[in-house]
């Protein structure tokens, strides 16, 4: 993948800034107004996607719990300690049944050799999402968010998350909340930075609401 079209650095971040900023007012407005613009880049693997599913329709509080248990308890954080661990782990945990099959079955994925975490970082970003949701349980957002953080992937944006549509709602003085296939055609004019336009959202909503939101 073309070093150019990923997000490493905080001078990344900038540079996403300055052309949203040039491109948007609304998003001008709003990178006046935020103190700060996270990289959060993660390192890829299955810990890092262990996250992201835990991450997955709770509160960003209820999330980091949860990973501190799991990551505690299966230490280190891979695919064959975490089958070994078992059910009771998993419930110690505090892993919902759904979760604890998406994670068992993206181990046994791992295992079989039809998902490897690491090279899905080197390809385009279509192919890599194809390759994930191939994996039952992890849908467009999961595969999204992985690529946007552990991958650094400069143009992804994932459009089903709620805190992302509540925020565009607001930012654009929307009646409704978009829904993703909406917000997807706003974020359009975002490219190529929409990985950028993301952040400053997530980061604008929780500055505004309190809530800590970012995945």
């Amino acid at each position: 993948m073309d070093a150019r079209r990923t997000i490493d650095t905080h001078d990344d971040i900038a540079a996403g800034l300055d052309h949203l900023a040039g491109a948007d007012a609304a998003l001008a407005r709003l990178v006046t107004e935020i103190d700060h613009v996270p990289l959060r880049r993660t390192a890829p693997g299955f810990a890092s996607l262990a996250g992201i599913v835990v991450s997955q329709q709770v509160s960003k509080q209820s999330a980091d719990a949860i990973t501190g248990r799991m990551v505690r308890l299966v230490d280190p954080l891979t695919p064959d300690n975490f089958m070994n661990a078992g059910e009771t782990s998993w419930k110690q945990i505090g892993l919902s049944r759904p979760k604890q099959r998406t994670l068992s079955a993206i181990c046994e994925a791992i295992g079989a050799d039809t998902l490897d975490l690491d090279r899905l970082c080197t390809i385009d970003a279509e192919a890599a999402i194809a390759a994930m949701t191939d994996v039952k349980g992890i849908g467009p957002w999961t595969a999204e968010v992985y690529l946007l953080f552990a991958a650094g992937h400069r143009d992804i944006f994932p459009a089903g998350d709620l805190a992302l549509q509540a925020a565009a709602a607001s930012v654009y003085g929307l009646d409704d909340r978009p829904n993703d296939k909406a917000l997807r055609v706003m974020a359009e004019s975002w490219s190529p930075w929409r990985g950028v336009a993301a952040r400053l959202l997530w980061a604008w909503y929780g500055q505004t609401t309190g809530r800590a939101v970012l995945p």
